[in-house]
């Protein structure tokens, strides 16, 4: 994937391809001001991302007829997304309408009403809603002593843009697209086009558009279950300036002093992604015991060998280096980013491996760091403290993955693991982590139905559902939660409606434990059939046979087991 800046003529010549190969996205998007070349410049950089966005654009002005009257077309359309769009300067002419003695409230005021719609909209259907924060324009009214007094606009309006954050916080299908953010970025002139909103009532300039576009597309990826999970590096002039083989480890730039602190706050903020959870990997063409010296000796390396979760340095093409990468942590090219100076390794691998994203770095180093912020590619929906394990849980994988070679016989290997799992309903621990799974798993998901956690409470205290979910620990580590299904009772039968599985663990017979639970809970609670059904992606190509495999049988396109008859699958993993 090329990561190249876009405009919006560019966009809008999109609208006139081939939507027909790209995944159909419901969407609404209601707005207080002109918002049709919006509506195009999220349309055509859909089109960029494979996302035909089917998108119902309100009227003008029509925000609140479409939420609070239950006929409206918002709700006919049934869309997966829905866009709340004030604009600034209708914002600032409600905020000078207020009573001088209610100014002071003026900010708890707007994200009451927020909190009223979204809990109206997703009332009446379930959806995702995502909202702008607020550019900060200084309406010089009070000047900087703006900053001290509670009635003025610029204080309101920053306690707003935190305001909302606390909503959305506490309101878990919300999410604020940060346009605050995006105006600091690009500067005021260039975000947003005085003529334009007194002559057309258009808030953003042409040029703003596709940013802004992207940052709602971004938020819809990420939800979606489509998002960057690990960071692949390269070394010499990337990480450290200086050939580490030719320069010695003495004489690479890092540190405080001149171009080596670039280097540093680099390592600085990829340190911050792997605290949040993205897996780091190295991928450089060096000898392998120059390129760790570095991390295991200089003592201004931010980054040491704890933090990578995969080390590759040899001679070889990088291409299949990073082939081997993913065959071990065993996650998707397009959940990938690689990071590399030099402009042909970087093109190389754009052409081997077109689904990885390749961001074209400066020539200067000292912009790298700017380059790759503006560019946002580790959007997330989600986060819990267990995100900060992950490199230890693939460095765990990558010890399997060599101990593996050492057998010639599987149940010898998987015997050999001392594997043990724990078993058991969600609760208010495993809550977040589930609905984590079911919005970032694409490979082992044979529904691929999303759920946030506020739904996941709704199913747990449901008698109508039956949860479990499953961990797993070997003598090389903790693996974590690597597993959950979500079952529903029809009288007799119980249907699978969600069964997620970390690929990590594939091959190692979790599968036949969770089988063995699932009908084990379909005996306890009297069901006969089991149904279980396959719903393809672009992603989950791994699992279409995963029923069939074991001895589901097809009937009108879903998969039914009889319990009474089933006989428990052998596997070499201890329930605790």
């Amino acid at each position: 994937m090329d990561m190249k800046q876009i405009n919006f003529f560019e966009l809008k010549k999109n609208l006139k391809k081939d939507f027909s190969a790209c995944k159909r996205i419901g969407l609404a998007l209601l707005g207080d001001s002109a918002t049709q070349l919006l509506t195009q410049a999220i349309q055509g950089y859909g089109y960029d991302v494979g996302i035909n966005f089917d998108i119902f654009e309100a009227d003008y002005n029509q925000i609140e007829r479409q939420v609070f009257d239950s006929a409206s077309e918002l709700y006919q359309g049934k869309p997966e997304f829905v866009i709340l769009f004030h604009a600034i300067q209708k914002l600032i002419k409600r905020f000078y309408k207020t009573e001088l003695h209610e100014r002071s409230h003026f900010a708890e005021g707007h994200v009451k009403q927020i909190v009223h719609m979204y809990e109206t909209i997703t009332a009446q259907h379930p959806c995702k809603i995502i909202y702008f924060n607020f550019p900060e324009i200084n309406d010089a009214i009070f000047g900087n002593y703006a900053n001290k007094v509670a009635i003025s606009f610029n204080y309101q309006l920053r306690k707003l843009n935190y305001e909302l954050m606390l909503a959305a916080q506490q309101c878990k299908n919300l999410f604020i697209a940060d346009v605050c953010a995006l105006h600091h970025h690009y500067g005021g002139s260039a975000a947003i086009d005085p003529k334009m909103y007194i002559t057309a009532d258009m808030v953003f300039s042409i040029d703003f558009l596709p940013a802004v576009a992207k940052q709602v597309t971004d938020i819809i990826l990420a939800v979606s279950g489509n998002f960057k999970k690990c960071l692949i590096m390269d070394l010499d002039n990337t990480l450290w300036g200086g050939i580490i083989g030719d320069d010695g480890m003495e004489n690479i730039q890092i540190g405080d002093l001149g171009i080596g602190k670039a280097f540093t706050e680099l390592q600085h903020w990829i340190k911050q992604l792997k605290q949040r959870g993205i897996i780091l990997a190295v991928c450089s063409k060096n000898d392998e015991r120059f390129a760790r010296e570095p991390f295991e000796k200089h003592p201004d390396m931010v980054l040491r060998l704890d933090d990578i979760a995969l080390f590759v340095a040899n001679w070889d093409n990088k291409a299949d280096n990073i082939r081997y990468i993913q065959s071990v942590l065993n996650i998707g090219f397009d959940s990938m980013v690689f990071l590399d100076d030099n402009p042909f390794e970087r093109e190389m691998v754009r052409t081997h491996i077109p689904d990885i994203a390749v961001p074209e770095l400066p020539e200067d180093p000292a912009e790298y760091l700017a380059c790759l912020q503006s560019l946002n590619l580790f959007e997330t929906a989600s986060y819990t403290e267990k995100d900060e394990q992950r490199t230890r849980q693939y460095q765990e994988e990558a010890k399997r993955a060599v101990a593996q070679k050492r057998f010639t016989n599987e149940d010898e290997f998987l015997a050999s693991l001392a594997m043990a799992a724990e078993v058991r309903p969600f609760d208010a621990f495993t809550a977040p982590r589930v609905a984590q799974l079911t919005q970032r798993s694409n490979q082992f998901n044979l529904r691929t139905i999303r759920y946030t956690e506020d739904e996941i409470q709704k199913i747990m205290s449901s008698d109508d559902y039956y949860t479990r979910s499953f961990t797993l620990r070997d003598k090389f580590g903790d693996n974590g939660l690597i597993s959950m299904v979500i079952l529903k009772k029809n009288n007799t039968e119980l249907f699978i409606d969600t069964w997620i599985m970390s690929c990590r663990v594939l091959k190692r017979g979790v599968e036949n434990l969770v089988l063995n639970e699932i009908v084990a809970l379909a005996k306890q609670h009297g069901c006969v059939r089991i149904v279980g059904e396959y719903i393809p992606t672009a992603k989950n190509g791994l699992v279409k046979d995963h029923y069939a495999s074991l001895g589901f049988c097809n009937e009108q396109g879903l998969w039914v087991l009889d319990a009474e008859d089933y006989k428990q699958k052998a596997h070499f993993i201890k329930t605790v």
